[in-house]
């Protein structure tokens, strides 16, 4: 979108928050929000919010969310910065052979491959059957922490799960965890999403304020209407949470937009209309000053050729307009299930991407003159020290994909995927966390869940 397209969206979401309103079913959070300005609605638990207050809050959210691994290492994630990636949650597994429901040991075992994959930043919590549901949230974050170094996105299932996961913050420094929910529209914040928010305020705890529009269902058929409703669902749960928090680190999510296929009656999440939620996502991460973040998913339910298509569209699509940070690695069936295989695959997808979108550069020093003199004309450069100190900067070296005759070739990706997904595991025996450590969370985790 231009610029006169962005003021006329955000205009309309304006008119959208102060006209209209948003359905919060929380009366405390309702209540403090027309202490600090906001109108009453036209029905019950219904709050308009004035251009002005929208703005004014909207201003207090960070440029920069940072969000640390436990290798010492930050992600900074801003408008226009380097795209960071995340996993999946989903409540299935798919090993190639079968679905079956996800465990702890499935969690464990997926956070153990992504510590070993480059491209992902962050892991995603799950859905695991053999622990009470209302235990998850914090259960996930330890079991995730146990195997893995990297940054942990948790799944938030209750309030008090939130007051576990603010528990168990200080283990680690910095923001080692974060967490998010989304609007359950039309324009409408359910009870516990609003409970989540305020038990975790205060914690500095990065959060991603999600929209999930459907287009034809919760949302417009009109993309342009869908991603107005989305957008306004997103401000108001900026401003609840700058309310609850002043300053708290936020990252806008309309890319969990989709669509509404009408001959089948499903959602629809790796189609190009999404890819064009998640345009619109990087457009108005830049256009507010802060981190956007989109969703890249496929229908398909095994690694085939949809799932291919779907995701590597995605991710290039995505990356391309300037999303902050693109979760959804690993994902299959429209983030139900998660395949270590797809894990792989995907990860080979972002390296693949990259590599297009860095380009070449036209200088003197790349294109070199005097070798090109010196070589002449029927030599060969293979075996210049230009071509041996250059290629590994200049060429990319997949890591599954084949490039080899058909007698050598190592068999369908998705074996190969699977392969090497068992081998990380099979190398992975170094321990991710202290005694003292892993004795904190699981203290933390006993009293919650007692």
């Amino acid at each position: 979108m231009n610029e006169t397209e962005l003021q006329f969206l955000h205009d309309q979401t304006l008119r959208i928050l102060e006209d209209i309103g948003v359905r919060l079913e929380h009366d405390e959070i309702v209540a403090r929000l027309l202490a600090a300005g906001a109108q009453p609605g036209h029905k019950a638990q219904e709050v308009r919010f004035p251009r002005r207050m929208v703005q004014d809050y909207l201003g207090l959210a960070p440029r920069t969310v940072l969000l640390a691994d436990r290798r010492g290492g930050v992600t900074a994630l801003q408008p226009g910065s380097t795209t960071a990636y995340w996993t999946n949650p989903g409540m299935y597994i798919w090993d190639g052979k079968a679905r079956r429901e996800a465990a702890s040991a499935d969690l464990a075992d997926v956070a153990r491959i992504c510590d070993h994959l480059e491209n992902v930043q962050g892991v995603m919590g799950m859905a695991v059957h053999d622990v009470l549901p209302q235990h998850r949230d914090f259960a996930g974050l330890r079991i995730i922490a146990e195997n893995c170094l990297k940054h942990v996105r948790v799944l938030c299932f209750t309030a008090k799960g939130m007051e576990a996961l603010a528990a168990m913050k200080p283990v680690f420094p910095g923001n080692w965890f974060s967490m998010g929910f989304t609007a359950h529209g039309p324009l409408r914040w359910t009870h516990l999403a609003l409970d989540v928010f305020l038990k975790s305020a205060g914690h500095g705890i990065p959060v991603t304020i999600n929209g999930e529009p459907m287009a034809g269902v919760s949302g417009p058929v009109t993309l342009a209407g869908s991603i107005a409703v989305g957008n306004a669902e997103i401000l108001a749960g900026i401003v609840v949470n700058q309310l609850l928090e002043p300053g708290r680190p936020v990252i806008h999510n309309l890319g969990l937009a989709h669509v509404f296929d009408m001959k089948h009656a499903t959602a629809v999440t790796g189609g190009p209309e999404n890819a064009l939620f998640a345009q619109a996502a990087g457009d108005l991460g830049r256009f507010y000053g802060i981190p956007s973040s989109s969703w890249v998913s496929t229908e398909a339910v095994y690694e085939d050729e949809q799932a291919a298509m779907e995701k590597m569209f995605g991710f290039h699509t995505h990356a391309a307009n300037g999303v902050s940070l693109i979760w959804g690695m690993g994902q299959l069936e429209s983030e139900l299930t998660l395949s270590p295989a797809q894990l792989v695959i995907d990860n080979e997808m972002i390296n693949y991407s990259r590599r297009y979108r860095q380009g070449f550069r036209m200088t003197a020093e790349e294109l070199p003159f005097d070798l090109i003199r010196e070589v002449g004309s029927a030599g060969s450069y293979l075996e210049t020290d230009h071509t041996l100190s250059r290629y590994r900067d200049v060429l990319f070296e997949p890591e599954i994909l084949n490039r080899q005759p058909r007698a050598n070739c190592p068999g369908p990706l998705p074996d190969v995927a699977r392969a090497r997904a068992a081998a990380i595991l099979l190398a992975d025996t170094a321990p991710k966390i202290s005694s003292e450590a892993a004795a904190e969370l699981r203290r933390v985790e006993r009293h919650f869940a007692g």
